[in-house]
């Protein structure tokens, strides 16, 4: 407003004196009302330009960011050991305020230690009693690394409030798992706590980050699960060369053109190289191109695991955002001002000019680290000989011994209550069930197991470009899934599906290449060999041919490759069960028989049904450098004349290595290519069944992902409906047995109907009957207990009064001990004689309230009011 005054002043200046140069000029001047009923015209046509153009302005609200502050928390079930200090933890922050302003005097150029923030109660607590060691009950959580990554996907990540300061508070464990998110901080803290638990030399730190590792950016990482493991190449062992081998024929290729070759594919291989890291080098460079200002000054915690317990043989760092794990050299890491454990805390006296690569973790050097208690389990650095001489005095010993008992003071119990995750929990893992990570050109997406209903609980989505336009491929991870599917990888540029499948399929599938589920096109199924009866491994089929291997048949078969011809175009295709493609050759392959000479053992039998003709390679000698050979002329039985054709020499063409040693006669062959027919007959017959079997998997796959049906163990009583169920009947019924057994203890009439006939009508004068005897009973009953209560009374009474007797009889002889114990006895029994007179006081009081009260129930009780009515 005073803005708008001092304009409106000036306009005012400037008017006057225009006003006054055209009265100098001899100009008419305006009069008043017009120049003022022009400056409301004029003021009015600005006010509807600045209201268009105001309604031209857009506002976009932006969404709600993830927030965690002590407003949101709930502190009023917190504990007490949450909103209060104890003694000890106050003379603890007394030492922290000492010690800090010891370093702020000797160490004036370096931030504030980070020692006792606020907790969600806003009470100081100290860092250290804020870790609360833990063994999870979980085998999943004792290593590092299942541990870290538990922590990464249940806590969502909240940045720093300021990201060049600690944060103000620093909440409790089991805060951040109740409301699944935290800052960097409460990351560590957690993690620190599993990790301690489980036996890990862990330890907290507080220094600064880069801004990836600071904003958890994966943006320029490379997902680990994109990274291929390095294959082992095995080298295959040669077989010795034998004295009489045959010499491999002379290689007359040109010498010349191969190393062209080689030149001419180097030069390829030399150029793409060249390209990528030009690539790289301009992607590094527009990366660079965006330095961070804040750079080294980003605060940031991590967790720090040093070598020797649990055979950690190396220290490292863990970022608990990714959970990953990083080399004490990394360059991630620009420094470190503290770290502590559940036992001490210690401040780091070394320059960090270079990261932290020339860091010495030795926690027991005083000169490296300047430790907060004395009572630090970390060996201190070994003495010379000379200050070992110099420390053999026993009075000097005695005297730093008791300046160091003095000092020492240990530390407090964790205030934070037992870490607990439930199973619920545990499963769920990621908030809300899902987590979504940018990689370098990957996405990763997380979903907790029953979450989705076709049982997906991880994808990973690679892309071609930094902007994740362009889809390479997508790898699907399921769990509980009825057929057994656990990966599913889908190819983008070629189209390619690949189905992994666990042990337990119907088909006994263990992987599923194709790039469509209509049959007869390009596909390769594997099997678990084990689960089947054929011992079939594996089955490539593309539209002209099958092939199958196999592996522990007992008739020695280990290949089949079946070739198919065009189907006849006078059938219609209407499916492929009613038309099969023709079969035109049938090729198989057998491993070696033992039991065999193997010069009669089959190697491969090649069956040419448009030929009808079978080519047989029998097995090779150890001492043969070739193999037997026999070809059959299948021909028909019968001419067209009908008559029998006669098996003759010409019909089977042999070619014997040892000719001399056995000639095989004309029966012999002729039995052995009536052999081979039924043979193949079986052969077509098996290979007919793969192609039905091929159809059937389709089938059975398509209905699998349409219904993607998911498996629930009995263990489940959430899910398991039958479970639940079955659990709910058995609950209703124990249920319905207490309400009787409470009904049959309290029914007064139960006594006394059970002494009629079961199932009968009572009539009028048996319920009078009952009415009497229930009244008769009760009433009998308070006369004896007021007799009990009598007899207990008259009792006491006698005793004492024969105490009394005694005491009189024997006073003169009794120790003062005695006195006593007469007295004792006297108060205990006048106490005791006084409760029982009330007592029975008190029930002739109200045995007739309760006589009538009976009275009133009987008339009544459903059972009885209808035949009691008379009488009322």
């Amino acid at each position: 407003m005073e803005v708008l005054k001092e304009k409106v002043e000036e306009e005012e200046a400037a008017e006057r004196e225009e006003a006054a140069e055209r009265a100098e000029r001899g100009e008419k001047t305006k009069k008043p009302t017009e120049v003022r009923r022009e400056e409301t015209t004029l003021t009015q046509e600005m006010l509807r330009d600045l209201e268009r153009k105001l309604s031209e302005i857009e506002v976009s609200v932006p969404e709600k960011l993830l927030t965690f502050t002590k407003d949101t928390i709930d502190t009023s079930k917190l504990p007490l050991s949450y909103q209060s200090n104890t003694l000890k933890e106050e003379h603890l922050l007394q030492v922290a305020d000492n010690f800090s302003c010891q370093y702020s005097h000797l160490c004036p150029d370096r931030v504030p230690l980070f020692l006792h923030p606020l907790n969600e109660c806003e009470v100081p607590k100290f860092v250290s009693t804020t870790i609360r060691p833990t063994l999870m009950p979980y085998p999943e959580l004792y290593n590092w690394d299942t541990c870290a990554q538990f922590v990464s996907d249940f806590l969502s990540m909240v940045p720093l409030p300021d990201p060049l300061k600690p944060p103000l508070y620093l909440y409790s464990s089991t805060t951040v798992l109740k409301y699944q998110k935290g800052n960097c901080f409460d990351f560590s803290t957690l993690l620190c706590s599993m990790l301690i638990g489980a036996g890990y030399d862990a330890y907290c730190v507080n220094g600064y980050g880069s801004q990836d590792l600071c904003l958890m950016d994966l943006t320029r990482e490379v997902c680990p699960l994109t990274l291929k493991p390095k294959e082992t190449v095995k080298e295959e062992e040669k077989a010795p060369p034998k004295k009489y081998a045959i010499k491999p024929p002379r290689d007359l290729t040109s010498r010349f053109e191969q190393q062209q070759e080689v030149k001419r594919q180097e030069a390829i291989k030399a150029e793409e190289e060249n390209r990528r890291k030009q690539e790289e080098a301009r992607l590094l460079e527009q990366e660079n191109a965006k330095t961070d200002p804040l750079h080294g000054l980003r605060v940031h915690s991590w967790v720090l695991v040093l070598s020797g317990k649990r055979e950690v043989p190396e220290s490292f760092f863990i970022d608990p955002f990714t959970a990953h794990s990083y080399s004490t050299q990394d360059d991630h890491f620009l420094g470190i001002e503290s770290l502590w454990n559940h036992k001490n805390y210690w401040v780091n006296m070394q320059d960090c000019w270079n990261c932290c690569k020339e860091l010495v973790f030795d926690l027991g050097d005083p000169v490296r680290w300047e430790y907060l208690l004395l009572g630090t389990d970390k060996p201190f650095l070994s003495l010379t000989e000379e200050e070992d001489e110099g420390m053999n005095d026993d009075d000097d010993v005695e005297k730093l011994g008791k300046e160091d008992e003095d000092k020492s003071f240990d530390m407090p119990p964790s205030w934070v209550e037992q870490i607990e995750i439930s199973p619920e929990a545990f499963e769920t893992r990621c908030p809300n069930g899902k987590k979504v990570i940018q990689y370098k050109r990957a996405k990763l997406e997380k979903w907790a197991p029953y979450l989705n209903n076709n049982g997906l609980v991880c994808r990973l989505t690679t892309y071609e470009d930094l902007e994740c336009t362009k889809t390479l491929e997508v790898k699907e991870w399921y769990q509980n899934r009825e057929d057994m599917l656990e990966l599913k990888h889908i190819n983008k540029i070629t189209g390619l599906n690949v189905d992994y499948f666990k042990p337990g399929h119907p088909q006994a599938l263990r992987m599923h290449s194709y790039k469509s589920m209509q049959p007869e096109m390009d596909r390769v199924m594997e099997f678990y060999e084990t689960a089947r009866v054929d011992g079939l491994i594996k089955r490539e089929e593309t539209p002209k041919t099958m092939t199958e291997y196999y592996q522990g048949r007992p008739d020695f078969l280990s290949y089949r490759h079946v070739n198919f011809g065009p189907r006849m175009k006078k059938l219609a295709l209407n499916s492929a069960e009613s038309n099969p493609r023709p079969m035109v050759k049938i090729t198989e392959r057998f491993f070696r028989n033992p039991a065999k000479p193997a010069d009669e053992d089959v190697a491969e039998r090649v069956f040419l049904i448009a030929e009808e003709r079978i080519q047989l390679r029998y097995h090779c000698r150890s001492d043969h450098i070739t193999a037997n050979k026999r070809e059959f002329l299948r021909r028909m039985e019968v001419d067209s004349k009908g008559n029998k054709i006669i098996m003759t020499s010409d019909m089977c063409i042999s070619f014997e290595v040892e000719p001399m040693e056995h000639t095989k006669k004309l029966l012999y062959q002729y039995e052995a290519m009536m052999k081979l027919k039924n043979e193949e007959k079986l052969s077509r017959h098996q290979a007919w069944e793969s192609e039905l079997e091929v159809l059937e998997i389709l089938k059975l796959r398509e209905e699998e992902e349409e219904a993607h049906t998911l498996t629930i163990s009995i263990y489940d009583t959430k899910r398991n409906e039958k479970s639940k169920e079955y659990r709910e009947a058995m609950e209703r019924v124990l249920h319905e047995e207490h309400l009787r057994q409470v009904e049959a203890q309290l029914d007064y009439l139960a006594p006394f109907l059970a002494q009629l006939p079961p199932g009968e009508k009572l009539t009028r004068w048996q319920a009078v009957r009952l009415k009497d005897e229930c009244l008769n009973d009760f009433k009998q009953r308070l006369i004896d207990k007021a007799n009990l209560i009598q007899a207990r009374f008259e009792k006491e009474t006698q005793e004492l009064q024969k105490k009394q007797q005694w005491y009189q009889e024997n006073q003169v002889t009794l120790t003062p001990e005695d006195e006593d114990l007469y007295l004792s006895y006297c108060s205990q029994a006048m106490f005791r004689i006084r409760i029982l007179e009330q007592r029975l006081s008190r029930h002739k009081e109200l045995a007739p309230l309760k006589y009538l009260a009976l009275e009133e129930k009987l008339y009544k009780d459903p059972r009885l009011v209808e035949l009691l009515k008379v009488f009322v």
